[in-house]
């Protein structure tokens, strides 16, 4: 017997037990499903974050000082430890390029003509330094000192009038009141330009902290969560780097006085922040993988189980077909063509199911859709394999019925 004729006579057993053939298929389906949703959302939060790290972001060290125990994501736990005068000294240092600081500010509300939208988290007070030139879309950044602000897309669209270059927002500081600055940025895209702020396309201020932050907190005695380094080059990190660590450490800084058991510094790259997201993200995703590898024994088993089944439904079938010259061959051919074909179905629907929920997430998560095309493949050989592991014995089974006694099965 051909393979064409053993697919034929397998689809045709499979066609007339839907209902049975779906329901041994599922466990399969769910187990390459989970795999293809979550590498797919692994593979589009490292398209969309991890390619957002460029030369620049590669030279910078995040600093902030938080409890020695802390967990979490960058800046976590961070203290008010750092000075306007720290940040001076840090561009004084010879293997550091720029230095300046990073702090959110606490507001209630951004307003634009007559319009007053509310916004708690967003407005960031940094260094001009803070923003890539060639991020800014439209205009220009902002100058330290003056009354300026850059926005996203996100913050523009906020309004039912777009807000424009050379607009005036208001940004409504809680027991301080409303402070204005005039737009002279608007960036090009809305995802976030530091790893502090997280990369969803949020709505989002930047304002000098000069002079905005450091009025609101007091001048020179003004303090900050972090404060961002920029090495003079990409080899000159681990000594700026280390410049930056030994000043902030030693007795003439500003900070120091709050470092010790209760706070240390943290400095890392962009690079290094999102190394750990990145381990993170392969953890779950072989914890998902776990998961899967059950789901897909899970499957093996019901595959298998429908096999011995149908071998012992059809045990006169089998002797009719050795009766007129089948060989043990044939029969075990046919068995075994039937699970291949329950467990690629079972993996065609999984990748199905799997893109459908990549796409899904990664639409909820706002990130770009990047599908993982080799593991598509991969899942339809993980298919086959269980197809084979689960329909041997059964179809081995088969084969060896005797024909004189198949034809006496009732």
């Amino acid at each position: 017997m051909r393979l064409r004729e053993s697919a034929r006579l397998a689809w045709r057993s499979i066609r007339g037990h839907k209902l049975r053939s779906t329901l041994t298929t599922l466990g399969v389906i769910i187990g390459v499903a989970a795999v293809i949703t979550f590498v797919t959302l692994g593979v589009s939060l490292s398209a969309g974050i991890l390619g957002e790290v460029g030369a620049e972001d590669a030279s910078t060290v995040y600093v902030w000082a938080s409890p020695p125990d802390q967990e979490g994501g960058p800046g976590q736990g961070a203290e008010l430890v750092f000075t306007p005068r720290d940040v001076e000294r840090l561009n004084d240092l010879e293997h550091v390029e720029a230095a300046f600081p990073w702090s959110p500010v606490p507001t209630e509300s951004v307003a634009a003509g007559n319009e007053t939208v509310p916004l708690r988290q967003g407005v960031y007070a940094t260094g001009e330094a803070y923003l890539d030139p060639a991020d800014v879309g439209e205009g220009r950044r902002f100058a330290s000192g003056q009354r300026e602000a850059v926005i996203n897309p996100a913050m523009a669209e906020r309004f039912d009038r777009n807000v424009s270059v050379g607009d005036e927002i208001g940004v409504t500081v809680p027991g301080v009141g409303r402070q204005n600055a005039t737009v002279v940025g608007i960036l090009a895209t809305s995802e976030g330009q530091s790893p502090f702020e997280g990369f969803g396309s949020e709505p989002r201020a930047y304002l000098p902290a000069d002079p905005y932050y450091t009025a609101l907190a007091g001048g020179d005695e003004a303090r900050y969560y972090s404060i961002a380094v920029r090495a003079t080059g990409v080899e000159d990190v681990d000594a700026a780097r280390e410049e930056t660590r030994a000043y902030l450490e030693s007795d003439e800084s500003d900070a120091s006085e709050f470092l010790g058991d209760d706070l240390e510094l943290t400095l890392q790259t962009s690079e290094e922040l999102l190394d750990q997201l990145r381990t993170v993200l392969d953890q779950l995703t072989a914890f998902v993988t776990g998961i899967a590898v059950i789901s897909l024994l899970v499957g093996a088993i019901g595959i298998a189980n429908i096999m011995l089944v149908s071998v012992t439904e059809r045990t006169r079938e089998i002797g009719i077909m050795k009766a007129v010259g089948a060989r043990n061959r044939d029969v075990l051919t046919l068995f075994l063509t039937e699970a291949v074909i329950l467990g690629v179905l079972g993996a065609v629907g999984g990748v199905l199911l799997g893109a459908a929920g990549g796409w899904a997430v990664t639409e909820y998560a706002d990130l770009p859709l990047s599908y993982p095309f080799e593991w598509f493949g991969i899942a339809v050989a993980v298919g086959i394999l269980v197809g084979v592991a689960a329909g041997l014995y059964p179809a081995w089974r088969a084969a060896r019925t005797d024909p004189i006694e198949a034809l006496r099965y009732e």
